[in-house]
């Protein structure tokens, strides 16, 4: 019963996964200014954690060593994302690194070629020089350099493709609420141990901080990739990896409401670009043809 319901809800999921991100690049912005990235990231996914466990206490009757160890690389392969695009985030704006880390919608059918040897088609290949060219548009200054930040940006649309690779394939037959608070534990305790190594630990919780902090955590960590690893369980790659780049576009909305950006009209081409070439990747236009067929239907 559970799955059947968890099916129907799969793509709105998705989309309100992505909805919520797309808030958090302006919020996360502002609150680098007094948090460092580590510490963020653990109080973020420790929280997390700590939720979905309470909540779904349930679940851990499934546990098994197949649970430490997939939860456990779903869980680093997350965290690396998380801080090379909280980082590039440092140096460079909401919108761009909204819509950057969308690259790994391009990027993810590559990774599955090495696992699967399943070539990507002529689709993914177009696919990936518009985004290239999307990409160099939105981020190669005057003097065609890149900055350090759009750099960890794309850096980071790597980690997120193989994570979407592994929760494809560690969640199928397994409770996603449990893999879930494991890969948010694992996540949790390594950037921790990192902000104490680092010394980027705070004395006491930066003031002005806490609601953003807890709204990062509860809604952008243990709501919004929650959401993301049911509705990857229960939807289609192809059809997931279309919804999920919906966080850039929101991304940039944001961003122009509540952070001011306004973007240039050539990085709005370079927008559009990639946002046509994660079309392209994921659905090969086959609404196009599809349209086409029943006109002449």
């Amino acid at each position: 019963m559970r799955d059947s319901t968890l099916n129907k809800l799969a793509k709105p999921l998705l989309v309100l996964a992505t909805l919520i991100w797309g808030t958090s690049f302006v919020i996360m912005k502002n609150t680098l200014d007094d948090v460092p990235v580590l510490f963020l990231l653990a109080f973020r996914f420790l929280l997390a954690a700590a939720i979905l466990a309470a909540v779904f206490y349930k679940s851990w009757k499934n546990l098994n060593k197949s649970y430490f160890l997939y939860g456990g690389i779903m869980g680093l392969l997350l965290l690396t994302a998380y801080i090379t695009q909280t980082y590039g985030l440092i140096g460079t704006t909401p919108g761009k690194n909204a819509f950057l880390t969308a690259s790994y919608c391009i990027i993810v059918p590559f990774f599955n070629w090495i696992i699967s040897r399943k070539r990507p088609d002529r689709f993914n290949v177009v696919a990936a020089v518009l985004c290239l060219c999307g990409i160099g548009l939105v981020s190669l200054t005057s003097d065609l350099s890149i900055t350090t930040g759009d750099g960890l940006t794309l850096l980071c649309g790597f980690f997120y493709a193989a994570h979407i690779i592994a929760v494809n394939n560690f969640a199928k037959g397994r409770d996603i609420f449990l893999i879930t608070v494991l890969q948010f534990a694992v996540a949790g305790v390594v950037s921790l141990l990192l902000s104490l190594i680092t010394g980027s630990m705070p004395a006491a919780m930066p003031r002005g901080a806490t609601a953003e902090l807890l709204y990062l955590a509860i809604a952008c960590t243990a709501g919004a990739l929650l959401f993301q690893n049911i509705g990857q369980k229960y939807t289609e790659p192809a059809s997931a990896s279309v919804l999920l780049s919906l966080e850039a576009p929101f991304g940039v909305f944001f961003s122009i409401l509540f952070y001011s950006e306004r973007p240039s009209a050539r990085m709005i081409f370079g927008f559009f670009l990639i946002f046509v070439a994660v079309i392209c990747s994921e659905t090969k236009f086959e609404f196009l043809t599809k349209k086409a067929r029943d006109e002449v239907d």
